[in-house]
């Protein structure tokens, strides 16, 4: 494990050329989005469905995907926090961080932990909504909306039945992504992040997820995407953008897949 992780950097600069794949995504997308007429094959209205966007997007880049669910019969709506700042917009301390992530002291504190703080405002948002619904959760997380996804799961095991990634970093938070320079210019220290996220495995995340992933990403190490840790992953590899994974058939057939075969109780 720690062989393949010092192997680990951000994609290369030239690797965003293939970002604009995202346009044959979209216009792919068309078709399933129109004829998603097929009801899946149980009743999932019993599952609330919330898709969780990725760093500098909100809940309009995920729309179709949720329109697509919708009309297979899902219950799916967006996360409801508006556009998702990696949490660096949302003042705060360490100290204002929940029990649950433990982190080790930093005398220099320039926001490493915004994420984390941010992952609070979702998992706040998660309880809420299953409590006015009483309605199981599962989750599908975008990029950063991923790993945001998973840290939910990881303290909500009683409310979260399932996760589905999408290029979305398990290891080194912003480190291994094309956001690294932007959050090294703030002052961050991405090593303290990525020893701090590691250090959370201590304790499992033990849903099922389905992270999904391109070797061709040009935003996401894909192999930042691999989950070491958890024994109940699944990895999908599929050919495409990192910023199409949220309109790539492929990717919908995939998270259909995952949805239909979430356990409704227990976990």
């Amino acid at each position: 494990m720690d062989e393949v992780e010092t192997e680990l950097s951000a994609p290369k600069r030239n690797a965003l050329l293939w970002e604009s794949r995202v346009v044959l995504d979209a216009v792919r997308m068309l078709g399933p989005m129109l004829g998603a007429h097929l009801q899946p094959r149980r009743d999932m209205r019993a599952l609330l469905v919330i898709l969780v966007p990725g760093f500098g997007s909100d809940d309009r880049y995920l729309a179709p995907l949720r329109h697509y669910l919708s009309r297979r019969g899902f219950r799916a709506e967006g996360w409801g926090l508006a556009r998702n700042l990696a949490g660096i917009n949302l003042p705060h301390q360490l100290e204002d961080l929940s029990d649950g992530w433990q982190f080790s002291d930093k005398l220099d504190y320039k926001g490493e932990a915004s994420v984390s703080y941010l992952c609070d405002r979702l998992i706040d948002r998660i309880r809420e909504r299953h409590i006015e619904t009483g309605l199981p959760v599962s989750l599908i997380g975008w990029s950063l909306g991923g790993y945001l996804c998973r840290e939910a799961a990881r303290d909500l095991p009683d409310i979260v039945r399932s996760v589905v990634t999408l290029g979305a970093p398990t290891i080194g938070g912003p480190k291994y992504t094309a956001a690294a320079t932007l959050f090294r210019r703030r002052g961050m220290d991405l090593d303290w992040i990525e020893a701090e996220i590691k250090r959370r495995e201590i304790v499992p995340i033990r849903q099922p997820i389905t992270a999904i992933f391109s070797k061709s990403d040009g935003i996401v190490s894909w192999q930042a995407c691999i989950d070491h840790y958890s024994e109940n992953v699944r990895h999908v590899e599929i050919n495409g953008s990192h910023l199409g994974l949220g309109f790539n058939p492929s990717v919908w057939e995939q998270i259909l897949a995952a949805l239909e075969s979430t356990p409704l109780s227990g976990t």
